[in-house]
């Protein structure tokens, strides 16, 4: 199935507003999930990313609620007996949970969709067993894995090499509170997306906890959660495909309710799009952005934002001189291999675009129109959708994907360009 991504046909002049950031809303419920009574978690992101992860809390012991303003999680449960978690592809559930599992007495079982079992994850596994968690991988350091609960972990001192994903450091630190002895963690590897780092330890001072940091250890004592209502803001990164579209179709766009402090590394895009030339204004409405419909070549290092490289990579095809950027080798272990993906379809399509060992050169050349695959990935669909603003005919493979992390994006985009 695929999705004929529209031209726009004029400036843009258009409002939008996008979901709840997912890795807000993930680490809200792991955290509520710990704490000593229910939290309320208003605006969370509702996705299949999400949903998994309430149903994963669900199965230790975790129950959650719909409410008019959003879910209602309610704390952890003991329990016996034997459980199976769904991973799907989330990353986010496949390393914060479990931590969790070591804190009750079931037998859990993981497993999700066959990407997943492609995605890194024995460092995290190997530094749980560390801290006395017993796990059973068969050697693979990657799902399907079993967790069998012994009523709690001590927790202690650990080193764990996180430069394929700042969520195993995360993973850790969400745990530690309810860890007997908390945790102190030592990074033997750059950790990439530090914003993600900086999310993580904001929302456990907010839930009570006291993590402390010295350059590259990491402490958080034990301590009791608690926060009866916690508000996810947009998901910045979400976000970036509108913020970028002005800039190829001249006119301006306003992202509504973007937060004026925040430790989203989407909100980098507020620079960048400054960088290429757009005009930039963030007040109380949101942050709207105008372009001109012309944009330099640059050099960029995405290594602290990775996340947003699939949609500039489609939007520097369009830039005057060619462009670099580095930074992202550890993009290769997500949903799919990004930066293979990326040069092969954008190839595909006449693009100029190779790979080096940490990311992406691309040269101006004419693009056509044709399949643009997507390797359920929901970030490339989001470039796909970029390409077409300029190119007739583009076919985005497999939309629906894209509900990982925005359902209604296809909607929302159309009502874009129609404004």
């Amino acid at each position: 199935m695929t999705w004929t991504a529209p031209v726009a046909e004029g400036k843009l002049d258009a409002a939008v507003r996008v979901p709840g950031s997912k890795s807000i809303t993930n680490r809200a419920y792991v955290l509520a999930a710990l704490s000593a009574g229910p939290t309320l978690v208003r605006d969370p992101l509702d996705s299949r990313d999400a949903r998994l992860m309430l149903g994963a809390l669900d199965r230790l012991g975790a129950a959650s609620e719909q409410t008019a303003d959003g879910v209602r999680v309610q704390p952890l449960t003991q329990g016996e007996g034997e459980v199976s978690i769904a991973l799907g592809n989330a990353g986010t559930v496949a390393r914060f949970t479990p931590a969790l599992a070591t804190l009750g007495s079931r037998t859990v079982h993981f497993d999700g969709d066959e990407a997943i079992r492609r995605r890194p994850i024995g460092p995290l596994l190997g530094a749980l067993t560390a801290l006395g968690a017993d796990i059973a991988d068969g050697g693979r350091a990657a799902p399907p894995f079993t967790v069998r609960g012994h009523g709690g972990l001590a927790g202690g001192a650990v080193e764990i090499d996180s430069s394929a994903s700042s969520q195993f450091l995360s993973a850790l630190l969400l745990a530690a509170p309810a860890f007997t002895e908390g945790v102190t963690v030592r990074l033997t590897g750059t950790p990439p997306s530090e914003p993600h780092i900086a999310m993580t330890l904001d929302m456990l001072r907010r839930f009570g906890a006291a993590p402390e940091r010295h350059l590259d250890e990491f402490h958080v004592p034990p301590a009791t959660l608690a926060l009866a209502d916690y508000t996810v803001e947009p998901d910045l990164s979400s976000a970036a495909p509108f913020v970028v579209a002005p800039l190829l179709t001249g006119g301006a766009v306003r992202v509504e309710g973007w937060p004026t402090e925040t430790t989203q590394p989407g909100d980098w895009l507020r620079s960048l799009v400054r960088e290429l030339g757009a005009e930039v204004r963030l007040d109380a409405a949101g942050l709207t952005v105008a372009g001109t419909g012309r944009l330099p070549g640059v050099t960029l290092d995405l290594h602290e934002v990775g996340e947003l490289t699939p949609v500039i990579a489609a939007l520097l095809c369009f830039a005057d001189g060619p462009s670099v950027i580095s930074g992202v080798a550890h993009l290769r272990g997500h949903e799919t291999d990004r930066l293979a993906a990326l040069a092969t379809e954008l190839g595909a399509l006449g693009g100029d675009v190779s790979e080096t060992a940490d990311g992406l050169r691309i040269r101006p050349a004419p693009l056509h129109g044709g399949v643009f695959h997507t390797y359920d990935d929901h970030r490339l669909v989001m470039a796909g959708a970029v390409l077409g603003l300029r190119v007739p005919g583009i076919e985005v493979e497999n939309p629906a994907t894209v509900g990982k992390t925005f359902p209604g994006f296809v909607e929302a985009w159309h009502s874009m360009l129609a404004a």
